[in-house]
C-alpha cells in the first residue's frame, strides 16, 4: 500500500467517510488549482456535504500530513492576501496595510483571517508548491487573491480588458514599457511584493511622452497618487528583490471592481477556533502567550448543574459521577453539532463558544430537551441545567496553556447564567435580537420573556430574557 493510500485509510477512520472519499477523489482527479488554498465551505457546497463534517475532515487531513493548513490575513477591501503562514501565531501586527486599497486594517478573526488547505507535496506535487513558476494570472488567482473571492473562470480574459501592460521581472532585472495612458484611474501593482503606484490620469490629452520610474522592493510603502495627463508614458520598472515579480499596469474601474466584488463565505479563524474538532486536534500551540487577537462578535454559552452537591449526597459519588459524565457527553455532542466548541469545564459547569447567536440558541434548546430525556429515563429530576447566553466582542488569548477568551462579553455571559433557575435558559438582548436566533425561537413556539436583571459586577444596562 502506498503512503497516500495509507494516509487516506487513516483519514476515513478519523473523519466522515463520505467527506474523506470526496477529498481523496479530489487529490486523484482534481486540477492543481483545485488543490491549492481550498475553501472548505465552498468545497462542501460544491459536493453537497455537511460543512462541519467537511471542516473536521480537512483538519484531520492536515493533522496526518496529507494537507497543509494556512492562516491568511485578508484585505477586507480587495480580498487580497496580505500575509500567510502555517500558524495563527504569525498574526502579530497591530495593523496590516493593503497597498492596492491604500488602507490599513486592525486584524480581527471574524473576517480578516481565513484558513485554507493545500495538498501536501508528499501526497501530490502541484504548481503552487513553487509559486515563482506559476503563470502570472495563476499567481494572481492562486496566491494573491483569497479563497473568499469568487473569481470567474475567464479571469485572464477579463483582466486583459483592463490591463494595459504586464511583465515578469527576474531578480535584478529591469524593463521599459511604452504605453498610452487613458483618462482613467490607473494602478501599477505587483502581486508579489504589493508594491503600488497610483496615477490619476485626467486633464487635456498630451502628445508629449512622460517618463516614470518605479523600483520594486519588499518595503512596498504607500505612495502618493501622481496626476498625469492622458497620453504616452515611458515606464521603467526595476526588481530589487531576490524573487520574480509580476508588475502590471491596469485601469481601476468598474470592471476591476466587478471582478473583486463577487465574494463567497470562507472558513474564518473565528469559526475554526470555535470548532470542537480543531480544539481537540490542536489543543495547544494555537496562540502565543502574549497574543491578543480581536473578535468583533462571538457568542458564549455557559451551563451549570443546579444542586449537584445534593445529587452526590443523594445517589452517592459513583452514580453521581457517571450521571454528570453522561451529561457532559451529551452537551459536547450538541455543541459540536451546532458548530460550537467547549472551551473548558469548571466543576459541573461548561463554557462553550459559537460563531453566531442562532447556533447557541439552537444548542441551548437541545440541551434542555436532552436533560429532560435523561431525567425521564431515570424517573427523577437529577439533572437541572442552567444556561446563559450572550454575544459580543472579545479577545482570543492563551490562558493556563490553552486557547481561551477574555473580555466583558465573557463576564456578562457567565453572570447571565448565574441568574438562571433550574432548567432555565436566559439570553441577552443582543442574542434575542439576532434575526436567525429569532427565527429559531419563533419556529419553536417560544416567546422571550423580559426578566429584570442586575448582573453582579456589571455596570452597563443589560437586557435579559427567559426562554420558557
Amino acid at each position: 500500500m502506498s503512503e497516500t493510500s495509507t494516509l487516506f485509510a487513516v483519514l476515513r477512520q478519523a473523519a466522515d467517510p463520505q467527506v474523506a472519499g470526496r477529498i481523496e477523489a479530489l487529490v486523484a482527479h482534481g486540477s492543481d488549482r483545485d488543490l491549492n488554498r481550498i475553501n472548505a465551505l465552498a468545497f462542501a457546497a460544491a459536493h453537497g456535504l455537511d460543512e462541519e463534517k467537511t471542516v473536521a475532515a480537512f483538519l484531520h487531513a492536515a493533522r496526518i500530513g496529507a494537507f497543509e493548513m494556512a492562516w491568511n490575513v485578508l484585505c477586507p477591501g480587495c480580498g487580497g492576501v496580505l500575509d500567510s503562514a502555517v500558524t495563527l501565531k504569525s498574526v502579530d501586527k497591530c495593523t496590516y496595510n493593503c497597498a492596492l486599497c491604500a488602507a490599513g486594517y486592525e486584524p480581527t478573526l471574524d473576517e480578516m483571517v481565513d484558513v485554507t488547505f493545500t495538498v501536501s507535496p508528499r501526497v501530490r506535487r502541484i504548481a503552487a508548491h513553487d509559486p515563482d513558476r506559476l503563470p502570472p494570472f495563476e499567481y494572481y488567482r492562486q496566491i494573491f487573491w483569497s479563497s473568499g473571492v469568487d473569481l470567474p473562470d475567464d479571469l485572464e480574459q477579463r483582466m486583459e480588458k483592463i490591463i494595459l501592460e504586464m511583465v515578469e521581472l527576474e531578480p535584478g532585472e529591469r524593463a521599459f514599457l511604452s504605453l498610452h495612458l487613458p483618462a482613467e484611474f490607473v494602478i501599477i501593482f505587483d502581486a508579489v511584493t504589493h508594491s503600488t503606484q497610483f496615477i490619476d490620469v485626467k486633464g487635456e490629452p498630451t502628445t508629449e511622452r512622460r517618463n516614470l520610474s518605479m523600483v520594486i522592493g519588499r518595503g512596498h510603502s504607500l505612495n502618493e497618487t501622481l496626476t498625469l495627463q492622458p497620453g504616452p508614458l515611458r515606464l521603467a520598472l526595476e526588481n530589487h528583490t531576490d524573487a520574480r515579480v509580476l508588475p502590471n499596469v491596469c485601469i481601476a474601474g468598474d470592471e476591476l471592481h466587478d471582478i473583486l466584488g463577487r465574494r463567497r463565505p470562507f472558513l474564518t479563524a473565528k469559526r475554526l477556533l470555535t470548532n470542537q474538532t480543531f480544539r481537540d486536534v490542536y489543543r495547544t500551540d494555537t496562540l502565543d502567550i502574549d497574543q491578543r487577537l480581536k473578535i468583533t462578535s462571538l457568542t458564549f454559552l455557559f451551563t451549570d448543574l443546579r444542586g449537584s452537591t445534593h445529587l452526590y449526597e443523594r445517589v452517592g459519588d459513583l452514580a453521581a459521577f457517571d450521571l454528570v459524565r453522561a451529561h457532559f457527553r451529551v452537551l459536547q455532542e450538541i455543541v459540536a453539532s451546532e458548530a460550537g466548541a467547549i472551551v473548558k469545564t469548571i466543576g459541573d459547569a461548561v463554557m462553550a463558544t459559537f460563531p453566531t447567536p442562532d447556533r447557541a440558541v439552537a444548542a441551548a434548546l437541545r440541551m434542555r430537551e436532552a436533560m429532560r430525556r435523561l431525567n425521564a429515563e431515570r424517573g427523577r429530576e437529577d439533572l437541572l441545567l442552567k444556561i446563559g447566553i450572550h454575544e459580543g466582542p472579545c479577545l482570543a488569548v492563551t490562558l493556563n496553556d490553552r486557547q481561551d477568551y477574555f473580555g466583558q462579553t465573557v463576564n456578562i455571559a457567565s453572570r447571565v447564567q448565574d441568574l438562571a433557575d433550574a432548567q432555565a435558559i436566559l439570553a441577552t438582548g443582543s442574542v434575542i435580537g439576532d434575526r436567525d436566533a429569532s427565527t429559531i425561537l419563533t419556529s419553536s413556539g417560544i416567546s422571550p420573556v423580559p426578566r429584570p436583571a442586575e448582573l453582579r459586577g456589571i455596570e452597563q444596562d443589560i437586557r435579559v430574557y427567559a426562554l420558557p
